[in-house]
């Protein structure tokens, strides 16, 4: 009896951690490890165009599509865009690769205020988005979003978007996810932040920082595509 409850426990576990149909693609290539573990991003651009991400070369896609800011007023990713560019970073509130993990992994974002200044040097404009439709009322919604962006000190817009359009728009599948457009509005870079979502001390490869410095230098962005990793964005099924 013991042994089929304990059958019976671990199927339900299995059930009710594994996501369906999107999610179920996207958290398949966001966790070879946990968000306190060992992370390999490898450039996978075959994989990528198979799950529908946008590809390098593409024009910014849901230009013009409107979402509000956690200050109350509406902005679309054209008028964010800078000289040199925009770097659109699909994120959220309830996310480990995130937030972090208390002493296991610190996550990514305590780094983004440090991106945004970094880009803004470079006259490149930069927006957060949070796509989290499926968890607006648990810790996703827009009085979240404002809370957090007051505690952690985070920097630039932090916009909803609504029923995820423009993350869908993109073909976004994590949060974090990270899209680079040049100043022609030119996908250039496009998957994670570095290599090293558990320790800003251990990143070896800053991926998104070192595509910032060849894109102003007009060299070529290599690697222009990594591995994105995170969880997956929540999304409301139609």
């Amino acid at each position: 009896m013991k042994i089929n409850f304990l059958i019976l426990a671990l199927a339900a576990s299995v059930v009710a951690c594994t996501p369906s149909g999107n999610d179920a693609k996207s958290d398949a290539d966001a966790s070879d490890k946990s968000a306190a573990g060992e992370n390999t991003l490898a450039v996978n651009d075959e994989k990528a165009e198979k799950d529908g991400i946008l590809e390098l070369g593409a024009t910014l896609p849901a230009a013009d599509v409107k979402m509000k800011n956690i200050d109350g007023t509406d902005h679309h990713l054209q008028g964010l865009a800078k000289e040199n560019g925009l770097i659109v970073i699909f994120s959220c509130n309830t996310c480990p690769f995130v937030v972090g993990n208390g002493k296991k992994s610190e996550g990514w974002e305590g780094r983004y205020a440090a991106i945004h200044d970094y880009a803004a040097k470079a006259d490149i404009g930069m927006a957060l988005i949070n796509p989290n439709e499926a968890k607006r009322g648990k810790g996703d919604g827009m009085s979240d979003m404002q809370a957090r962006y007051k505690d952690k000190g985070l920097k630039g817009p932090y916009l909803l978007d609504e029923s995820h359009v423009v993350a869908d728009a993109f073909g976004a599948l994590t949060t974090p996810h990270v899209f680079m457009f040049d100043g022609e509005m030119n996908l250039i870079y496009k998957g994670a932040i570095d290599d090293s979502v558990d320790s800003a001390a251990d990143v070896k490869e800053p991926y998104l920082m070192n595509a910032i410095d060849a894109h102003v230098a007009g060299k070529p962005i290599d690697p222009a595509s990594t591995r994105q990793l995170g969880c997956s964005i929540k999304r409301v099924k139609a």
